[in-house]
């Protein structure tokens, strides 16, 4: 079967899957059953999975493409203006002339848009900008370098569709709540917002993408702070008997579980990013985030540990100057957490190579190969392998040795 008449067919099978899933959904309503179920005593909340769901998770969406997972992912981050400009051949060769081997790129950008352009009846056209011109390129030339395609798809911090649709978002004074860097995020008690990401996260992966990873899975930092002050709905977790911060673990963990089943037919791993310091405690007060919990949800659990976001931590006075001892020390605390797990996921870390110059009022202390293959270092000898660097623009330090053990 020539691949245009598998895509068609593959089409058509999707579409009948979710016509039944639609009318079952319809018949599942009319007789008081939800897709949200809980047990108020247990103060536990699981999804139900309507039985044609599970059917058609038995069936795999092929992309056309192949690829074939690292001995180690080490991958770097590419916003949608490098995948889809001049940059993306630079940053091609860096992954080609060395020991990196993965591609993590903005499919929905920390704005809300879509990085490229789908087909003018899709419900994404008004939000997608023209980043990525081709993507099927794209892919094309990652699969002939064998190079192993992320899609990041931002969830909650979303301005775009917050300006959109304010009901999805925390209104003040009946205007969209923005924090002080002028960004809105939408409501996680809301179902309506996590199928909206979802949908997009299966678009990325009919692309070939082979992991989907979400990012700002969370409310915004502070929230505790301002849930009294905030218009906004709890949804179904209206009248669940929890306070607030175990309601905003419930839907952000609720989430990822729901993402997780739903992208199950496409054959695609589902990580999270998820702060550092979340592993330090039970669970954050305003966010949401319960390190254990998503982790127990996930393929692969990526903590952003970069040493310049840590105040004085694991008795380090200034981190952001001791890589190896700020991630060495993190590494320890988080195999002795995801040990305790049934099922352990993934540890795949964002590391830092940027220089964080806000921390200092004269020079600051500079990330270069030493810093870079520290951390490195670090994670490795605590049994880590997998790692992704962060820098925002893009600009990756050269010469660095990506296996410092070997």
């Amino acid at each position: 079967m020539s691949r245009q008449l598998r895509s068609n067919w593959l089409v058509v099978c999707t579409l009948v899957g979710l016509m039944l899933i639609s009318f079952s959904t319809v018949l599942q309503a009319e007789e008081g059953e939800h897709l949200l179920a809980r047990d108020y005593d247990k103060k536990e909340i699981h999804l139900a999975i309507p039985e044609q769901v599970k059917r058609l998770a038995r069936f795999t969406y092929d992309s056309g493409l192949n690829f074939s997972y690292p001995e180690a992912v080490r991958g770097i981050y590419l916003t949608g203006h490098s995948a889809g400009g001049s940059r993306f051949n630079e940053l091609l060769d860096l992954v080609n002339d060395t020991e990196l081997n993965t591609m993590v790129i903005d499919i929905k950008d920390d704005h809300g848009n879509l990085t490229f352009i789908p087909d003018e009846d899709s419900p994404y056209y008004d939000i997608a900008q023209n980043y990525i011109k081709d993507p099927s390129k794209m892919m094309e030339i990652l699969e002939q370098h064998q190079i192993y395609p992320i899609a990041r798809v931002v969830v909650f911090k979303d301005s775009l569709l917050a300006k959109n649709r304010p009901d999805l978002s925390f209104l003040e004074n009946g205007e969209v709540w923005v924090n002080n860097r002028g960004e809105a995020f939408v409501n996680p008690y809301q179902k309506e917002v996590w199928e909206y990401n979802v949908n997009i996260a299966i678009m990325a992966a009919e692309m070939g993408f082979q992991d989907i990873q979400f990012d700002y899975v969370r409310y915004p930092e502070g929230f505790e702070l301002r849930e009294q002050d905030l218009e906004y709905s709890q949804g179904d977790y209206k009248d669940v008997d929890m306070d607030g911060v175990q309601k905003r673990v419930e839907a952000v963990t609720d989430f990822v579980a729901y993402a997780r089943e739903q992208l199950k037919p496409y054959g695609v791993d589902v990580s999270v990013d998820i702060f550092g310091y979340a592993v330090t405690v039970e669970e954050t007060p305003g966010i949401g985030q319960n390190f254990s919990r998503i982790s127990e949800n996930v393929d692969v659990i990526s903590s952003m540990i970069y040493p310049s976001h840590w105040t004085p931590h694991f008795g380090i006075d200034f981190p952001d100057k001791e890589p190896y001892r700020l991630v060495d020390a993190y590494s320890k605390l988080e195999n002795e957490v995801l040990d305790r797990l049934e099922e352990r996921p993934i540890s795949r870390p964002w590391i830092q190579d940027f220089s964080a110059t806000w921390l200092y009022s004269g020079p600051a202390f500079t990330y270069g190969v030493d810093e870079v293959e520290a951390q490195i270092r670090a994670l490795n000898e605590n049994g880590i392998d997998e790692f992704l660097l962060w820098n925002a623009g893009n600009v990756y330090t050269k010469g660095v040795d990506y296996t410092p053990l070997d």
